[in-house]
């Protein structure tokens, strides 16, 4: 890679939008190894926020309320966190304070 290169910025433009509080559960899935056992994702991540249509949430909140005590592979347990927030647009800070 040329200096050039470096310096031309990111291939994907960023928004100068306000900040999503909290982390898209793909990133967390992402620091889990499958297969694991409902409680010990509370144990490892519970703590975390995660980004939710609703607003942020607290991953061991979320998973308190789905069914599932076991996840075999990663896409079960965004499945299951999505079962409980479901889908679509995540608020801004902005968004929330607005309404």
């Amino acid at each position: 890679m040329s200096d050039s290169d470096e310096e031309e910025g990111p291939a994907v433009p960023l928004g100068d939008g306000e900040a999503v509080e909290g982390a898209p559960p793909a990133r967390v899935a992402s620091r889990l190894h499958y297969a694991i056992g409902k409680s010990e994702v509370i144990r490892r991540e519970g703590e975390a926020t995660i980004r939710t249509p609703e607003g942020p949430r607290e991953l061991a909140d979320v998973l308190e309320e789905s069914d599932a005590v076991y996840f075999d592979t990663r896409q079960a347990f965004l499945n299951a966190v999505r079962d409980v927030v479901g889908t679509g647009p995540v608020p801004t800070a902005g968004d929330r304070d607005a309404g």
